[in-house]
């Protein structure tokens, strides 16, 4: 067969995948910007799951015979990219079966298919209350769905659920009536409609409290088999996943040297005339950055400051990143926002944008207050952790130049299968980047390059708890004692940490990866003739989001 006809077989059967994995995905269709399935729910029982068996091991029929040698390099990758896609999308299937265990997995479904429908604005009001009418219709058999499935759950995950399933009941009898109330001749059924998922919802609260948390005794540890086959799939790399926690263990020690350099810098600043102790040994270098770093969480926002204070970081990074010519600055808006209390519960703040095949691009940059009920002793050790330096370089990370601008970036690229299937690592690791460029141009000063590299510690932990956790038996004692005494967390932001390191598996060590493997890439090309860093991010980030392994392909070109 010739190139150009394997081209174009290609080209059809990455545009029929793409359809299928959209309509057999309707909420991340509907994250993706493409509405055709806008009031649709996907089929999570089990005569659903068949059926999508029967799917992916089609198209992997089909994609073995489309040979890898005779398609371009922007090609290739995509194949690689779908291949690697469809092998861990059976892997999940046959080996990891969330469904049968995670609760979370529900409510972030029901939560995911409303939450754009409502805060975002694409088509008309008319057509996405609409389409929120079909859905809210649709929640009473997700969760019946989930009462049948639902056994052997860990108890974590169970007590998370019943947190974010409240703010989905409040959600559906509260907070939606504002958008009814917008189009009236939809009053009387988007009510009825809400109302029944509310009814279902206050159901499954019961189902969660009575049932299932009673004989939640399920681990919660994914397994080192399982951990290492996930990791690989997550990063499209056949990583030694020994190798990788050993070389976070490598940056943790050399990060803690770099910020005992940075507190005998702000020393003078922050001590007013204390004799800056020598600091000779490793646990006297650790106890200097110790009292540096509790000087500048002394200096801290609130609840009712954080959005604003966020709000004035951006501003200041966007202004930053134009006058320093670092990256091409997207047009397209960036709005902080207070995250939903239904998706509160596992990380501080994320980045929500538009999907690359949406008409109308918007971001939210969405950040955490504290929990109601927290006590006032851990709201302000939170906020000592988010102090204003640290709040600097979160704003950097999840908005600028970091997911944000990447993700506009990425929404261009003409493939949009990859703009779709957007590698973590990638994403996580250009964000991570990103604050190392700040900290390089001195955004912030001392103080915020200081909470940069207490955020390089806090990678490389994440990699050692999600390593340590998943394929070995690191307990909370272990994990805090990580946390607190090595990378100088605050016992609040541990214990959160401790708490998404059992929620979640793989993902956490996508931070070091993705880092890592950015600084090597950027170490190997700024040494070649002409090297002009604008135009090198630029490259970088505008062919979509591959792995680092194909980014490494691509940037050679």
């Amino acid at each position: 067969m010739k190139t150009s006809e394997t081209s174009a077989q290609f080209a059809a059967f990455s545009s029929a995948f793409l359809d299928e994995y959209l309509k057999r995905n309707p909420t991340r269709a509907t994250e993706a910007g493409s509405h055709a399935f806008d009031g649709e729910w996907p089929d999570v029982s089990e005569e659903g799951e068949a059926r999508e068996r029967a799917f992916v091991e089609g198209r992997l029929r089909a994609i073995e015979g489309i040979p890898a040698a005779q398609l371009t390099v922007q090609e290739r990758i995509d194949r690689g990219l779908i291949e690697n896609q469809l092998r861990y999308w059976l892997f999940s299937l046959d080996e990891v079966r969330e469904a049968t265990w995670d609760p979370l997995l529900y409510t972030r479904l029901v939560g995911d298919g409303i939450d754009p429908l409502v805060t975002r604005d694409f088509q008309t009001l008319e057509q996405r209350m609409i389409h929120l009418r079909s859905r809210l219709a649709g929640v009473p058999g997700i969760l019946a769905v989930a009462k049948k499935r639902l056994k052997g759950s860990p108890k974590i995950y169970t007590e998370t659920a019943i947190a974010q399933n409240k703010g989905l009941v409040s959600l559906c009898q509260h907070d939606l009536a504002e958008h009814f109330a917008k189009v009236p001749d939809q009053k009387v059924a988007l009510e009825t409609a809400a109302k029944a998922a509310a009814d279902a919802l206050v159901d499954f609260q019961k189902f969660l409290e009575k049932d299932l948390l009673p004989r939640s005794d399920g681990d919660f540890r994914l397994g080192r088999a399982r951990f290492e086959k996930k990791l690989r799939f997550d990063l499209d790399d056949p990583v030694d996943i020994d190798a990788l926690a050993e070389g976070a263990r490598g940056l943790l020690q050399k990060t803690q040297d770099d910020m005992a350099d940075t507190a005998r810098e702000l020393w003078p600043e922050l001590m007013k005339g204390a004799p800056l102790p020598s600091a000779v040994s490793a646990e006297e270098r650790k106890a200097l950055v110790r009292k540096v770093l509790d000087k500048i969480a002394d200096d801290h926002p609130d609840n009712a400051t954080i959005v604003k204070e966020a709000t004035e970081w951006l501003d200041k990074a966007t202004k930053f990143v134009r006058e320093h010519d670092l990256v091409t600055v997207p047009d397209e808006p960036c709005k902080v926002i207070e995250m939903p209390e239904y998706r509160r519960g596992v990380a501080v703040a994320y980045c929500d944008s538009s999907g690359p095949l949406e008409q109308k691009q918007e971001t939210f940059y969405s950040i955490a207050p504290t929990p109601k009920d927290w006590p006032k002793k851990r709201v302000d050790s939170f906020f000592r952790e988010y102090n204003r330096s640290m709040l600097a370089d979160l704003t950097i990370h999840e908005a600028m130049p970091g997911h944000f601008l990447q993700l506009m970036h990425n929404n261009r690229f003409s493939s949009k299968v990859r703009a779709v299937l957007s590698s973590g690592a990638f994403v996580e690791g250009w964000a991570v980047y990103g604050e190392w460029l700040m900290a390089k141009y001195g955004f912030g000063g001392a103080k915020v390059r200081m909470m940069r590299q207490k955020m390089v510690l806090r990678l490389a932990t994440n990699a050692i708890l999600d390593h340590d956790v998943h394929a070995g038996t690191m307990d909370e004692k272990g994990a805090l004692d990580l946390m607190i005494r090595e990378a100088f967390q605050e016992e609040g932001e541990a214990v959160g940490k401790w708490k998404r390191v059992r929620l979640s598996s793989a993902q956490l060590t996508t931070y070091y990866y993705g880092f890592t493997e950015m600084m090597k890439l950027r170490a190997a090309h700024e040494k070649a003739p002409g090297f002009v860093e604008k135009a090198y991010h630029d490259k970088l980030i505008g062919s979509g989001s591959p792995s680092m392994r194909a980014a490494r392909e691509l940037m050679a070109q």
